[in-house]
């Protein structure tokens, strides 16, 4: 695997691996495929497991977009109607449980990494 240590203070800042990860799967419109590469980083050691809880979560947010690029093509412009109302809820319940986990992203590896 290629040097990486430019990236060190990328990868091991769960903060970054966070807005990183909701900018990535943004772009790319798939929170499994964004999963599917940050199991990949940590099986290789090339992620701590901090900065992949924080990723997950991002992701969680990123995938969020899709909701809202449909509805913006649906009704030519801003979502109105139901599809305003679940691209709401779909936000604000992910944005929620992303809120309320990151501050403890240290712990839930430290566990995961006991269980697993």
């Amino acid at each position: 695997m290629a040097n990486l240590e430019h990236l060190n203070w990328f990868l091991g800042n769960p903060l970054f691996m966070f807005f990183g990860s909701i900018v990535m799967t943004l772009a790319w419109q798939s929170s499994s495929l964004s999963t599917t590469a940050i199991i990949a980083l940590v099986a290789s050691g090339v992620l701590p497991l901090p900065s992949a809880v924080a990723a997950v979560l991002g992701a969680n947010i990123g995938t969020t977009g899709t909701i809202w690029l449909a509805g913006l093509l649906v009704s030519n412009g801003m979502p109105t109607g139901d599809t305003l109302r679940i691209a709401i809820i779909h936000t604000g319940v992910n944005l929620l449980m992303a809120v309320s986990l990151l501050p403890f992203a240290n712990q839930i590896a430290k566990f995961v990494g006991r269980v697993g």
